[in-house]
């Protein structure tokens, strides 16, 4: 954890998958619970979850209770969670503080993604410009349809930031992660759902933050910003899994990723791994903290 504490003048934005939303497949929800536990003390201003598995049952009294921790003592934060569909039944979900944002409007996205996503556009409040929120999780089974899924993505980039599990690594060298060598990897399903020509997939990160001669990329993917421009290496820690060993070393695959408007904003980026973080799911949680002043400078006219 970074020195950068929750307090008026920033605004924090977290992304987590947790696993099937924290629930065992008998129905206990210890994990979610200690997920609560995580998520209460951190100050956000949004949340982008992915895997809100059956977050609708019972009236998605699952998701409003993670709204009404995350707002804490003041309102229930806004939640966005599309409908599940036939191929998943795990959408995405975005949690908005009401104090910092306004919703605009909420847009459908048909059967673009393999997971529903949730991509609300808000105002961040005293800016005039509309912010889109993104909260992204890519298939995990083919990478033809990740790089489909992240070309989608570009579409959302007027000014936005998407933050989400890609299940894939960064397309440039990590100092801080040990690459994959698969044929180390026995799991062969595991090689032909991340691979291209036995070669590690990173093709969305490439679309979204890709370098071209003489063009800005997309978006920023904002833990290389913080690790180059802010001196913070740490940003570069891999996230997932926490859990299995069988599948080569730890990687990079949640990312945050802001359009480069707005990444000068940013103050820092952590990847929190603490034991009641793996308690609750296979993925470290990635929180970014911008600087309220310079965000409302970069959405402004």
């Amino acid at each position: 954890m970074n020195d950068i504490a929750p307090g008026p003048d920033v605004v924090r934005v977290g992304s987590w998958n947790m696993d099937h939303d924290g629930l065992a497949r008998n129905g206990d929800d210890r994990r979610w619970t200690t997920g609560m536990q995580v998520l209460a003390p951190l100050g956000l201003h949004v949340l982008l979850r992915q895997e809100k598995t059956r977050a609708h049952a019972h009236g998605a009294e699952r998701m409003w209770a993670e709204a009404a921790v995350l707002g804490g003592e003041g309102p229930t934060f806004i939640p966005f969670l599309p409908k599940a569909t036939h191929e998943s039944a795990s959408p995405t979900c975005v949690y908005v503080d009401p104090l910092t944002f306004a919703p605009v409007k909420e847009p459908e996205h048909g059967t673009d993604m393999t997971h529903p996503i949730s991509t609300p556009v808000v105002r961040l409040k005293g800016a005039p410009r509309n912010l889109t929120l993104g909260s992204i999780h890519l298939s995990s089974s083919c990478p033809d349809r990740r790089a489909s899924e992240s070309r989608y993505v570009t579409k959302l980039a007027d000014e936005a930031l998407v933050g989400g599990d890609w299940n894939s690594p960064e397309g440039w060298p990590n100092p801080r992660v040990t690459p994959t060598d698969w044929r180390e990897v026995k799991d062969t399903r595991h090689f032909q759902h991340r691979t291209i020509d036995g070669v590690s997939d990173t093709r969305p990160d490439e679309i979204l933050s890709g370098r071209r001669d003489g063009h800005p990329p997309i978006y920023e993917e904002l833990g290389r910003y913080a690790a180059q421009k802010l001196g913070q290496p740490q940003a570069l820690e891999p996230t997932a899994s926490l859990w299995r060993t069988d599948q080569g070393p730890m990687q990079r695959i949640d990312r945050i990723y802001a359009t480069p408007r707005l990444a000068p904003a940013l103050l820092s980026l952590e990847v929190i791994a603490t034991q009641a973080v793996r308690e609750a799911s296979d993925h470290a949680l990635v929180v970014a903290t911008f600087s309220l002043a310079r965000l409302r400078d970069a959405l402004g006219a």
